[in-house]
Formats: structure tokens, C-alpha cells, sequence
């Protein structure tokens, strides 16, 4: 069995290319990886090294032997977080998002759901799936299915975007609008929306935004401005909206493009669905249509 300090001086070898800077990196003296590195030859009955007066280099087998050795040592972390996070999770239920929306649903199911589900303040930004492989989290919730034969995806509901205008503009007087009728308008809107984000600048042509990161100060301008702002069917279960009240000087217009209308799916392993089945039943649910 190779040990992992041998494995990780290898590696550490190719990428420092001399056994001075490898002992640096690895805070050990010379004589310590040179030590090492000969008792890794031993070990596979291979030679990995070309020994030359003041130098020393990498043979092709050896080059191929750090490769390996890398992919070894990612294994082993890979699965030592696997392990961390799989007994984490026999306490806790984490569960994540990549959508802001479903935040606002889990809280507003606070007091229903069990004590041990534990979701984030903000959408995830890396990839969902390494996220449930790595048992970093139990359960996604992403506007698109996550394709795994490990996985199991199935439809919660879908978030559906609104513009919130002045009764006095001239969009106001229809019960609905499109993207391309909202052209060159300024918004005023919430930073943390997820993918919501690249949807509007995509489709509003020639439109400014003017995003936000605190919460109150999205409440306040548009409480005490003109500016449109954003909503979804999702907005009036947030337990601290953002947004001023229902009897302000805007109308509430659903936006009739396709793009403004996000499916949302929960997303698990199929090993853990007896766990996760009573949590999306909650979300489906109160899941307004």
C-alpha cells in the first residue's frame, strides 16, 4: 500500500521540478524527499528518476507515476469529504438551491418542516451535482434537471416573473407584457436573483439595471421611486419582503414570454428518497401557481 506523504511528494515534484523547492513547499528537508522518493521506487519496482550530477528529473514512467499519484490523492480527499459529509448528514438534512425563490419557500415553511433541515441564505453558485455526490447537501432544488444515473429529478412547480410598473405608464394599460415591450427602461433590481439575472439582461433590449445587495435598500428606493422592479409568484410568501406594499402606485403584470416562466425541479439521490420525499411534498404544496 503507497503511502500518501510518498504520493504527495511525487506531485509535488513534478509540479516544483527540484527536490530544494519540493522540501520548501512541503516544509521537510531534502534529505527527507530524496529519501522518500527512493523508497517510492522501491515500493513499485519501477524507475521514476534520471539521477545526473546536481540534477534531478522525471523519467517517462515517472511523469506518468505523478499523474496517477495526483488523481490518487483527489480520490482519497474526495472520499474523506464523502464520509465527513455523509455522517453530517445522518444529524442534518441540508438541502440547497440554486434559485433565491426556493430560499424564500423554505422559509416561509420554517415552522413545518423538521428541525434537522438546514438550507442556505443564498442560492448556490457552483455545480449542484457535485454538491449531492459529495453529500455536501441531500437535496437540490435547479431550474433545470440534473442528469446522473445516481440522480432522481422530479417537477416541484414554476417560478413565473412579473414587472411591477407605474400606473401612469403607458405598459400599465394591458393586463400583461413581454420582455421586448419593457425595452429601455431602467430597473431597479435585488442582486442575489440567480439565474433570473442573465434572463432580463438577455431579453430586455437596450435596459439598465441597477442592482442592489442590501435588501432594505431595494425597499426603500422602490418605495420612494418611480423605478420598476421585478416580482415573481414566489414574492408574496417571503417572510421579509423587499419589495413596498400592495397599495402603491404600480400595477403588477405578469411578463407572457417563455423565458419568464422558470420550471423548478428537486433533484437527489435515489438512495436518499425516503428522506428528502417529505420535504418536497412541503414545497410542492405551498408552491403557488
Amino acid at each position: 500500500m503507497l503511502s500518501n506523504y510518498l504520493l504527495e511528494e511525487l506531485v509535488t515534484f513534478a509540479r516544483c521540478g527540484t527536490l530544494a523547492q519540493t522540501a520548501a513547499a512541503l516544509h521537510v528537508t531534502q534529505p527527507t524527499i530524496t529519501r522518500g522518493m527512493q523508497k517510492l521506487e522501491t515500493e513499485l519496482g519501477v524507475q521514476l528518476f534520471i539521477r545526473q550530477p546536481n540534477r534531478l528529473s522525471l523519467t517517462p514512467t515517472g511523469e506518468l507515476a505523478a499523474r496517477e499519484a495526483e488523481h490518487l490523492l483527489q480520490a482519497t480527499d474526495q472520499a474523506v469529504q464523502r464520509i465527513q459529509n455523509f455522517d453530517r448528514n445522518q444529524q442534518i438534512l441540508p438541502v440547497t438551491a440554486t434559485l433565491p425563490g426556493v430560499l424564500i419557500v423554505l422559509d416561509a415553511l420554517r415552522d413545518r418542516l423538521p428541525s434537522n433541515v438546514h438550507w442556505p441564505t443564498h442560492a448556490l453558485t457552483t455545480d449542484p451535482l457535485q454538491a449531492l455526490i459529495t453529500r455536501a447537501a441531500v437535496l437540490a432544488f435547479t431550474n433545470t434537471p440534473l442528469v446522473d444515473p445516481a440522480i432522481t429529478t422530479q417537477s416541484v412547480g414554476t417560478e413565473r416573473l412579473a414587472v411591477n410598473l407605474n400606473q401612469f405608464m403607458s405598459q400599465a394599460n394591458q393586463p400583461s407584457v413581454t420582455f421586448d415591450q419593457l425595452k429601455n427602461l431602467s430597473f431597479v433590481v435585488l442582486d442575489d436573483i440567480g439565474p433570473w439575472r442573465a434572463i432580463i439582461q438577455q431579453h430586455i433590449p437596450g435596459a439598465k439595471f441597477f442592482y442592489q445587495e442590501e435588501r432594505g435598500a431595494l425597499a426603500a428606493i422602490t418605495q420612494f421611486s418611480d423605478f420598476p422592479y421585478f416580482s415573481t409568484n414566489i414574492t408574496p410568501l417571503d417572510p421579509t419582503p423587499t419589495q413596498p406594499p400592495t397599495d402603491d402606485n404600480r400595477r403588477r403584470l405578469p411578463i407572457t414570454d417563455a423565458a419568464a416562466q422558470m420550471p423548478v425541479y428537486a433533484n437527489y439521490l435515489s438512495s436518499d428518497a425516503a428522506r428528502v420525499h417529505p420535504v418536497i411534498a412541503q414545497v410542492t404544496a405551498i408552491w403557488p401557481q
